[in-house]
């Protein structure tokens, strides 16, 4: 049987197959522990699961601040692409990061769907 790290890996990559414009993806803890990834080789793992949960939990705070309503994700948009951090439940974030020239709408909506179903395996 496998490993529910296992299978949140097979969907993260699931994502990027389906989602060419998404380049890497990982699962973290709200504590910034590195749970599941299908990150490129030579990326700090720690560091990017510290910072991925620290910023959606500042963006929650923020919305909460602001009476936005409930987070839905995060968007940083940088020269060299664009990284969607996302809520997997109460327990994870999923960060998401593609082409500048990616479509934002569809990968929200490939994001969300990825959160969900990984939110069931949590």
């Amino acid at each position: 049987m496998r490993s529910r790290t296992e299978m949140m890996v097979d969907r993260l990559r699931d994502l990027q197959a389906g989602t060419p414009d998404i380049e890497a993806s990982a699962v973290v803890s709200v504590d910034g522990l590195i749970m599941a990834s299908s990150l490129p080789t030579g990326v700090d793992e720690d560091r990017i699961s510290a910072m991925s949960a620290a910023m959606l939990s500042l963006g929650d705070r923020i919305a909460d601040e602001l009476n936005r309503g409930r987070l839905e994700r995060v968007y940083i948009s940088g020269a060299n692409g664009i990284i969607v951090l996302m809520a997997v439940g109460d327990d994870a974030v999923l960060t998401v990061l593609a082409r500048k020239s990616a479509k934002l709408g569809l990968i929200f909506l490939d994001a969300r769907r990825a959160a969900e179903d990984l939110t069931r395996l949590l």
